[in-house]
C-alpha cells in the first residue's frame, strides 16, 4: 500500500468512527428530547381554568363564648373539623372575646376555609358539603380579589356536594368533562387553596377509578397533592375539563401522602341539579340489608364467580318485600345492569327516581328470577329489632346431629314474628356446624339450595347429600340472613 493510499484509508476509517460515534450520541439525545416534549405542560390549563376557581371562607356567629379554636388558623380549623379531631385551645388569653364586645353581642368568627369552582356564569358555585356545613356566613373570593357573600342553595351530606350562589354575572364557568373517558394513569391537575394559599396548582395521575371507600359514591383516586383547604376544588383533565371535586385524603399526619379522592363529576352534577331545583336530594330505596358474596358461597350455591348483592334481610312492607324478594336472594342485576359488587346496588337504586318501576334479577335456589319493584324514597334507617327466642320448645334430636346440629320446628308465632314461611331453629351446635359459624338461636332457611320448612324436610334433604362435600346453608340471625358452608370432613 502506498503512502497516499494509507493516508486516505486512515482518513476514511477515522471519519467512519467519528460518524458512528456521533450517530450513537445523537440517538439518546433525540430520545431524551422526545421524552421532554411528551411531558405535560399545565400552563395553558392554569390560564384557562384558574379564573374559575374560588376561595371559600366560612364564618359562624358566637354569642359571649370563647373564639372556637382560640385564634387558630382557619385553615387548620377546617382540618380538625374534617377529620373529627378535637380543636385545641391556645393559652395566653387568646381564647377570650375581643375587648369591647358586650355579653350578648354576636361576633362572626372564622370557621374554616375551602375551595370551589364556578358552575354557571350567573354565580352558581360548586363545593363540598363539609366546607359549608354549619356556617352562618359564606364568603367567596374570586381570583380578581372580588369578594361576595354567598347563599347556600343546598348541601347533600351523603355525596358531600354543595351549591352556593353569589350575585354576579359574566363569570368564567368551568367545562364539565366526561368521567367515563377518564383513564387510570391519565394526568390530572388540581387547583385550590391549601392552608389558605389561593390558586395553588398541584398535579399527578389517576391512580384508580370506582374506588369504594364506604361512602355513597365511588371515588376517583389520584396521587395529586391535596391538603386542608383544597376541599371543594376541581380535579381537571388535560382538556381543561372538570372531572371531579376534591373531597378526601388518606393521611396519618394531616398532610398529603399521595392518596386523595375526588367525587366523580357526573355524580356531582346529578346531585347539584336536584339541589338547584329543590334545595334537597331525593334518592330511591327498596328496603333490603345486603352483603358481599364471597367466592366460597358463590361456588357452593352454583352462582359461579362471586358477584351481586346478597340479601341478608328484607324490611317488612318495603318495596322489596312487596316485590317478593327473600332473604338469601342474590341480586345480580338492577334494570338490566349487572351488580358486580354489593356496593353497586345502593348507588343504582339511590340514583333512581322514587316511584319508578324497576326490575330486579335475583339468583335463588340455583335459578334466576325477575322481580318487579316500585322504588320508594330513602328515609332514616330504623333500628333493627332482634328476634326473641321463645322458651319451652321441645328439642328434637335428628340426623342433623351428624353435622353437629340439634334443631327444632318453629311455632306459628315464631314464623309470624320473624316474617317467614318456614325454617328450623338451631337449639345447639357442635363439631362441623359450630366451625361453620352457626350459633344457638339461628334459623336455618335452606340447605344446598333447597328451602326447608320444618325438621322433617331438613332431614329429607340431608339424607340425600354427600356429607364428604361442602354443604351451603342459608340461615337467619335476628333480622338478617346470610350463607355459611358446613364441611363435615374437617
Amino acid at each position: 500500500m502506498t503512502l497516499l493510499n494509507w493516508k486516505t484509508w486512515c482518513s476514511c476509517a477515522l471519519s467512519g468512527v467519528m460518524l458512528a460515534t456521533v450517530s450513537t450520541m445523537v440517538l439518546p439525545v433525540r430520545e431524551a428530547a422526545a421524552q421532554v416534549r411528551a411531558l405535560p405542560d399545565f400552563t395553558d390549563l392554569v390560564e384557562q381554568v384558574g379564573p374559575s376557581v374560588v376561595n371559600i371562607r366560612t364564618l359562624e356567629k358566637v354569642v359571649n363564648t370563647p373564639v372556637q379554636g382560640g385564634g387558630l388558623d382557619p385553615n387548620m380549623l377546617e382540618f380538625f373539623r374534617r377529620f373529627g379531631l378535637p380543636i385545641p385551645n391556645v393559652p395566653g388569653g387568646q381564647n377570650q372575646m375581643p375587648p369591647g364586645h358586650g355579653s350578648r353581642q354576636e361576633d362572626a368568627q372564622p370557621r374554616g376555609v375551602g375551595s370551589g369552582f364556578i358552575l354557571t356564569a350567573d354565580g352558581m358555585i360548586m363545593t363540598n358539603a363539609h366546607v359549608v356545613e354549619g356556617a352562618d356566613e359564606v364568603l367567596v373570593t374570586l381570583t380578581d380579589k372580588r369578594e361576595f357573600k354567598a347563599k347556600i342553595i343546598g348541601a347533600d351530606k351523603r355525596s358531600d356536594v354543595a351549591v352556593v350562589k353569589i350575585e354576579a354575572s359574566g363569570l368564567p364557568a368551568v367545562k364539565v368533562g366526561d368521567v367515563s373517558r377518564l383513564k387510570v394513569g391519565e394526568w390530572v391537575m388540581a387547583i385550590g387553596s391549601p392552608f389558605g394559599l389561593d390558586n395553588t396548582v398541584t398535579a399527578g395521575i389517576v391512580s384508580a377509578k370506582q374506588r369504594d371507600t364506604g361512602d355513597y359514591l365511588p371515588f376517583i383516586q389520584t396521587d395529586v397533592a391535596i391538603n386542608p383547604g383544597n376541599s371543594g376544588g376541581p380535579l381537571i383533565n388535560m382538556r381543561g375539563e372538570v372531572v371531579g371535586i376534591n373531597s378526601q385524603i388518606y393521611s396519618r399526619s394531616g398532610g398529603s401522602m399521595g392518596i386523595s379522592f375526588s367525587i366523580p363529576m357526573d355524580e356531582a352534577v346529578r346531585v347539584s341539579e336536584q339541589l338547584r331545583a329543590t334545595g334537597r336530594v331525593t334518592r330511591g330505596r327498596i328496603g333490603v340489608q345486603i352483603d358481599q358474596v364471597s367466592k366460597e358461597v358463590a361456588e357452593s350455591i352454583g352462582l359461579g364467580k362471586p358477584h351481586g348483592a346478597l340479601v341478608r334481610g328484607v324490611e317488612k312492607g318495603a318495596p322489596a318485600d312487596k316485590a317478593g324478594v327473600e332473604a338469601g336472594d342474590i341480586i345480580v342485576k338492577f334494570d338490566g345492569k349487572p351488580v358486580e359488587k354489593s356496593s353497586d346496588l345502593p348507588r343504582m337504586v339511590g340514583s333512581t327516581k322514587p316511584g319508578t318501576k324497576s326490575t330486579l334479577t335475583v339468583f335463588r335456589r340455583g335459578s334466576y328470577k325477575d322481580l318487579s319493584v316500585v322504588i320508594a324514597e330513602i328515609e332514616t334507617e330504623k333500628p333493627i329489632a332482634q328476634a326473641a327466642e321463645k322458651p319451652g320448645k321441645a328439642k328434637e334430636a335428628t340426623a342433623a346431629q351428624a353435622l353437629g346440629l340439634i334443631v327444632s320446628d318453629l311455632t306459628d308465632a315464631d314464623k309470624k314474628e320473624l316474617g317467614i314461611k318456614g325454617g328450623v331453629q338451631v337449639d345447639a351446635v357442635d363439631a362441623a356446624a359450630a366451625r361453620s359459624g352457626l350459633r344457638e338461636g339461628d334459623v336455618i332457611l335452606a340447605v344446598a339450595n333447597v328451602s326447608v320448612v320444618n325438621v322433617k324436610e331438613l332431614e329429607t334433604v340431608l339424607v340425600k347429600l354427600d356429607k364428604a362435600k361442602a354443604i351451603n346453608v342459608l340461615f337467619r340471625r335476628g333480622e338478617w340472613a346470610q350463607y355459611t358452608v358446613i364441611r363435615s370432613g374437617r
